[in-house]
């Protein structure tokens, strides 16, 4: 897969919906009736974090949901992006970016959001032929203007912002003519998804999904 057929891929999951939950998730019993909320409240883009133990089974499992697209958060190393493939994520999602990660997933032909903090990353993207990104940590780079400022000059690159979004700030980002969509966590607390509250997950999936201004 090239970086430009990635981007192409990327691009369209991230035209879903205006929002992609990020999920860190601890019990893989939750994987299935938790998509099934998020997929029911309008979100079907599903980024599960490599972060628990349990991550690669939720992922077998949320891959089972009818209109769900369930991508692997966290990639770090090749030996990730091929351990996501074999649990069934059809896209991956990275902090930042390294070479060999990227030769890994366009090798094994997995769509990348790869992320990045800085101009300068962007640039580097952009050399290799990548047009779609994740911005990140979002607010902590200066949020909404700061992610403005690097559209001015950098036209070509779209994003999906994360870290610090919320249902609060999200229509900010979601009004640049340089954001695709948001990633966040906030559609899944961690109590709700511990309590089973199934119900009010969806709730949430429905606001977040309703956000998109354009």
């Amino acid at each position: 897969m090239t970086p430009a057929e990635a981007s192409q891929k990327t691009e369209a999951l991230c035209r879903r919906a205006p929002v992609i939950p990020v999920l860190v998730v601890h019990d893989a019993a939750h994987g299935r009736p938790l998509a099934e909320a998020l997929v029911a409240g309008g979100l079907p883009a599903l980024e599960v974090t490599l972060r628990t133990p349990a991550a690669l089974d939720v992922i077998r499992e949320m891959a089972q949901v009818e209109g769900g697209i369930v991508g692997a958060g966290t990639l770090l190393t090749p030996e990730d992006v091929h351990k996501a493939i074999d649990a069934g994520a059809t896209f991956g999602v990275s902090p930042g970016v390294t070479d060999r990660l990227l030769d890994a997933a366009e090798e094994a032909g997995l769509p990348m959001l790869p992320g990045i903090a800085t101009a300068g990353e962007a640039m580097r993207l952009l050399d290799r032929g990548y047009t779609v990104a994740k911005f990140f940590p979002a607010e902590a780079n200066g949020g909404a203007k700061a992610l403005k400022a690097i559209g001015a000059p950098l036209p070509q690159i779209r994003f999906c912002p994360t870290g610090g979004v919320s249902l609060q700030n999200a229509p900010e980002y979601l009004g640049l003519s340089n954001t695709l969509c948001v990633g966040g966590s906030w559609v899944a607390p961690a109590d709700k998804v511990e309590g089973g509250d199934w119900d009010g997950i969806t709730a949430l999936a429905r606001e977040a999904a309703a956000l998109d201004p354009r």
